[in-house]
């Protein structure tokens, strides 16, 4: 009911077509389906309750169409079914069909009352409701605007120090915090592009972020990053923790896996697995792993500790293959 309430006829067509003529085509459909309705009945039932669709017309037609409406079609329904059924062959008395016509018409218009009244009351309670709408959206736009503003301000800080070291190493470190604060500020982005509350669409997240990589991290001409990617919402901190693993996979692959090679390609794809859950799959075709160095990653640096603890964070399990075709690191995350 609260939703038959919210659509106002005349307010939605207007102006293409004039608040009174949407009323009075209410009002005909409704006496014209009361009609039909009636003819059925009296198909069963000749004569019997004469006056009784009038009332559910009316209802219909105020809460579609206001009140105007609403009388439009009692004066029509009363005035056909008194005039072609009482006064040719009344049944009762001389002055009974004015009574009965009057208990009628306070009944059709106890009926348009209550019906504009709720008609009224969810109008005002809708109005509320986009009014709360648009003041949250507004807050978000602003919050929004500030948390990129404050990852800008990061951003420019890291990137300000890493020019100013002369240590390649801590040069080296600086710009790995960079493309980690960029990773989480694009999640924060899609957050509110997408407009799905605390969720975040993998696919474009993804894209957008392995675009960033390709660039930031110079895979032009003989090595490329492809990615594919299948739609999914997910929460928020997830899509994070997600992404910073795709950002330390990818870099350590464009650092490492093309030694002495100017081809190559790194593909990261985020699949839905036919027994449930997501996978995420980070692959080159590079050199792969060197004998031992497997065993030395669980104690490795910050990257590798890092890639556990994102995956930890996602719920995610780390699996990698490495031979002579390159290197693959998949995740498993559950649904």
């Amino acid at each position: 009911m609260a939703r038959i309430g919210e659509l106002d006829l005349p307010d939605r067509l207007f102006p293409a077509v004039p608040r009174w003529a949407t009323q009075c085509g209410v009002a005909l459909l409704c006496v014209g389906a009361a009609g039909l309705l009636r003819f059925g009945i009296n198909v069963v039932a000749p004569g019997a309750a004469v006056f009784a669709l009038v009332y559910p017309a009316v209802m219909i037609a105020t809460l579609f169409a206001r009140w105007q409406s609403g009388l439009l079609t009692a004066v029509i329904s009363i005035g056909y079914a008194f005039f072609a059924i009482y006064l040719p062959s009344p049944t009762t008395t001389e002055s009974g069909p004015y009574w009965t016509l009057f208990a009628i018409v306070v009944a059709a218009a106890l009926t348009i009352a209550l019906a504009e009244t709720f008609r009224r009351a969810v109008y005002r309670a809708t109005t509320e409701r986009d009014r709360e709408i648009a003041d949250r959206d507004l807050m978000l736009s602003e919050f929004e605007h500030r948390v990129k503003n404050n990852f800008q301000i990061v951003a420019s800080i890291l990137d300000i120090q890493r020019r100013r070291v002369k240590d390649p190493a801590a040069s080296e470190a600086l710009t790995s915090a960079l493309m980690r604060v960029d990773s989480i500020a694009r999640a924060h982005r899609h957050l509110y592009r997408d407009g799905q509350g605390s969720e975040v669409n993998v696919s474009d997240y993804l894209r957008d972020l392995c675009n960033t990589l390709s660039d930031a991290l110079l895979l032009r001409g003989g090595i490329t990053l492809t990615c594919d990617a299948d739609t999914a919402h997910i929460p928020r901190d997830h899509a994070v923790s997600i992404g910073l693993v795709v950002n330390e996979l990818v870099t350590n692959a464009a650092k490492h896996a093309f030694a002495d090679r100017e081809t190559g390609t790194i593909s990261v794809s985020w699949k839905h697995l036919p027994e449930g859950g997501w996978r995420l799959t980070v692959a080159d075709d590079g050199v792969g792993l060197p004998p031992g160095s497997r065993a030395k990653s669980k104690d490795g640096g910050l990257g590798q500790k890092l890639i556990e603890a994102f995956a930890k964070q996602a719920g995610g399990t780390l699996t990698t293959a490495s031979d002579a075709n390159g290197l693959r690191v998949t995740m498993d995350v559950p649904d």
